[in-house]
C-alpha cells in the first residue's frame, strides 16, 4: 500500500512538472508571436522628405502620402530654402533625405553632384522654358510674388495704397513692410532678382539698404510676410500670390498689388538623392508625388501653369499677371548675389 502511494506521488509530481513545461514553453511561444507581430507593424521602410513648402501645403501632402502608402513611413521634414539646401550640401550622399521637394532651380542647379539621374521621366509634359539643362530635378511649380496689403491696417493709420517700390521707401510707412530675407527664403530671392535685372545691381542693391528702415522683419521663410499681414502685424508684405490668395479665400481681407516691375517668380523642383532611386518604395513615393500631388497642388493652391496642356483655376487668383524679368537666374548668380547680401 504504502509503495502504491509512493508510486502515485511520483506520478503526480511529473504531471505537474510536465503542466508546468508546457506552460513555460507556450509562453515562450506567445512572447515570440507578439514579438513578431510588434517588429512587422513598427519597422516600415521609411522614406525622408526634405521640402520648403507652406504649413497648410505639407499637411495636406502628409494626409494624402498616408492614405496612400500606409504600409510606409513616410516622413515629411520642412527646411526654410536656404537651410534646406545647406543641409543637403553639408550631409552629402550620406544625408537621410531620400527626395528633396521644393527646391528653387538656382539651389537645385548647385546640388546636381547629389542628386539622381531622372532623364527617363517625360519631359515633354512642360512648358519648354521649365525644363532645366541638366535632367536631375523636375519642375514642380512657377512661385510666384505680389505685393499683398491689410487695408484695413492702411486705412487705420490713414495712409495711402502704394504704387510703386519708391513708394514703399517713404517714411510713413516705417515698420509696417515685411519681406522674406533672400540669404534664407526662394521668395525673398527672386523680388531681389528681380529688381536686379530692372534696374541694375546697384540700384538694385541701394533700394533694399534704404528700404530696411521701413521692414518691420526680414523674415526666415516665404510666408512670414502674409503671416504678419493676417496678424495685423505688418501691413504691407513682398509676399508669394498663391499663399496672399488661400488667406483670402479663407477670409482673410487681403488685397494684390503688382508694381510696375512685374511679378517676380521662382521655378521649383523635386529630385531624389543619387542612389536612392533604386530603393523600389522611394521611386514609389517620388512618383506619386510628381504624378499626383504636383497636380493636386496646382488644383488647391498653386495654379500659375507650368504644363503645356493643363491650366488651372483658382477662386480669387490672379489671371493675366504681369511676370518680371527673371533672365539670368543660375546658381553662380544665385551666389553671387547672395553674399553681397547683408540684411
Amino acid at each position: 500500500m504504502l509503495m502504491f502511494i509512493s508510486r502515485l506521488e511520483k506520478f503526480i509530481l511529473n504531471m505537474e512538472r510536465e503542466c508546468i513545461m508546457k506552460r513555460f514553453l507556450a509562453g515562450l511561444l506567445l512572447a515570440a508571436m507578439l514579438l513578431s507581430l510588434f517588429a512587422c507593424g513598427g519597422h516600415k521602410k521609411r522614406i525622408v522628405i526634405y521640402l520648403s513648402s507652406e504649413e497648410y501645403r505639407v499637411e495636406y501632402f502628409q494626409k494624402r502620402l498616408k492614405e496612400t502608402f500606409p504600409q510606409y513611413d513616410v516622413v515629411l521634414e520642412y527646411l526654410p530654402t536656404g537651410t534646406h539646401a545647406a543641409k543637403l550640401e553639408a550631409e552629402g550622399l550620406e544625408t537621410v533625405c531620400d527626395i528633396t521637394f521644393e527646391l528653387d532651380y538656382g539651389y537645385l542647379g548647385s546640388l546636381t553632384h547629389l542628386l539622381a539621374d531622372l532623364s527617363g521621366y517625360d519631359t515633354s509634359l512642360y512648358l519648354d522654358e521649365l525644363i532645366p539643362p541638366d535632367r536631375t530635378y523636375l519642375p514642380t511649380l512657377r512661385n510666384g510674388g505680389c505685393i499683398a496689403v491689410n487695408r484695413a491696417l492702411l486705412d487705420q493709420k490713414n495712409l495711402p495704397l502704394p504704387q510703386s517700390y519708391e513708394d514703399l521707401l517713404k517714411p510713413q510707412y516705417m515698420g509696417l513692410i515685411s519681406m522674406p530675407n533672400p540669404k534664407a527664403s526662394g521668395t525673398g530671392y527672386m523680388f531681389l532678382k528681380s529688381l536686379v535685372n530692372a534696374w541694375g545691381e546697384d540700384q538694385a542693391f541701394d533700394y533694399f539698404d534704404s528700404l530696411t528702415a521701413n521692414i518691420l522683419q526680414y523674415t526666415s521663410s516665404g510666408s512670414g510676410p502674409v503671416n504678419a499681414l493676417v496678424q495685423g502685424e505688418a501691413a504691407i508684405g513682398l509676399a508669394m500670390t498663391a499663399q496672399t490668395v488661400t488667406e483670402i479665400n479663407r477670409g482673410s481681407a487681403l488685397e494684390i498689388v503688382f508694381f510696375e516691375e512685374g511679378s517676380p517668380y521662382s521655378l521649383y523642383g523635386m529630385a531624389m538623392i543619387k542612389g536612392r532611386e533604386e530603393r523600389p518604395e522611394v521611386r514609389e513615393v517620388f512618383d506619386f508625388f510628381l504624378g499626383t500631388l504636383v497636380v493636386e497642388d496646382k488644383e488647391l493652391f498653386f495654379p500659375e501653369k507650368i504644363f503645356k496642356a493643363r491650366d488651372f483655376q483658382l477662386e480669387n487668383y490672379p489671371t493675366d499677371i504681369p511676370y518680371a524679368d527673371m533672365s539670368g537666374d543660375t546658381s553662380p548668380e544665385k551666389a553671387r548675389l547672395l553674399a553681397k547680401w547683408v540684411h
